[in-house]
């Protein structure tokens, strides 16, 4: 089974920054699936933050745009997250996930995605 690999969380202050990286047990960035960066926080539910296809078109939660920018890097089957400006209320878990469904158009529904990893937790302190 596919499963992505997140890694660069961690803690930092008000306005900080973390870059998230995410790669895969398979090349699921390589092969230009659909990549998205989900959060969650407990007893919330889970949102998309950025999702990425296969031609570097990018969509974002409203929230996140000019601040946080999601790329892909496909000869590293790694997909990044970029993280700037942190708000105390983005503290969550962030979960890389890859749409294996072929889909013609990059989805933010969790349902579309099929492989997910299990996350790196982010903590933004006040």
């Amino acid at each position: 089974q596919v499963q992505p690999v997140e890694s660069g969380g961690g803690s930092v202050e008000t306005g900080g920054s973390l870059r998230l990286s995410c790669t895969a047990s398979a090349p699921v960035v390589t092969r230009g699936y659909c990549m998205a960066w989900f959060r969650q926080v407990p007893g919330k539910t889970r949102e998309a933050v950025a999702i990425i296809d296969n031609l570097n078109t990018t969509d974002y939660l409203v929230s996140v745009k000019g601040r946080i920018t999601i790329s892909r890097d496909n000869a590293r089957n790694t997909v990044y997250l970029q993280m700037n400006s942190l708000k105390p209320e983005e503290g969550a878990m962030y979960y890389c996930a890859a749409d294996l469904s072929r889909s013609i158009e990059c989805e933010f529904s969790q349902h579309r995605y099929n492989a997910w990893g299990q996350g790196t937790q982010v903590t933004v302190s006040s």
